[in-house]
């Protein structure tokens, strides 16, 4: 299964949009219409430049440092706080999912699962997936969808395992997929019917 760890990302040819140039975009707007639109924009950017760099979480401990939010060429980098409001607000539009336990003893929270593809959208892509293969019937391993031969040049290759598990569910609930345990009760794989 793919690591969810996630280390400084490399985006030498991520562009960035202007407004990344514009030193108040990284200081949060008191005016709240203007807020607004700084975080739909903050939105944007985030879902885009981690679809780029295939980035499955955000951890705001570290990405805090990345170039995302620090923009050296103008010397502005976004507040911790003002980072966890921008991805609270991407909770709340179902672009992103607060890991459990990502605060400590009731700290605030720090992680976060972004959703560049919604779980419906991964399931679709896998099912596709399945069917272009010829692996209809077939059981599968956790291993074998992420991170397989077959699975090399997927969008979907070394998802992040809770995304996974998340777009299966959504395979299940449409009878296109079942999950198998072993007599442990542990997941063993995964067989799927296909497009239904």
């Amino acid at each position: 299964m793919a690591s969810t760890a996630q280390s400084k990302p490399v985006a030498d040819s991520f562009e960035f949009p202007s407004i990344y140039s514009f030193p108040p975009f990284f200081t949060r707007q008191p005016n709240n219409l203007t807020w607004s639109s700084q975080l739909s924009q903050w939105n944007s950017l985030i879902l885009a430049y981690c679809r780029f760099n295939r980035i499955w979480r955000i951890d705001l401990n570290t990405a805090i440092e990345w170039d995302l939010f620090h923009n050296k060429e103008i010397n502005r980098s976004l507040k911790l706080e003002a980072c966890r409001e921008i991805l609270e607000n991407m909770v709340k539009k179902g672009d992103a999912e607060w890991v459990s336990g990502s605060g400590n003893q009731g700290a605030k929270n720090t992680s976060a699962i972004i959703y560049w593809r919604r779980p419906e959208e991964w399931a679709n892509i896998i099912s596709e997936w399945i069917d272009s293969t010829g692996q209809k019937n077939a059981i599968l391993t956790l291993y074998e969808i992420t991170d397989g031969d077959l699975s090399v040049s997927q969008d979907f290759r070394g998802i992040d395992s809770t995304i996974l598990r998340k777009a299966l569910d959504v395979l299940v609930r449409r009878n296109q997929a079942q999950i198998m345990r072993s007599a442990e009760g542990e997941e063993a794989g995964v067989k799927f019917f296909g497009l239904q």
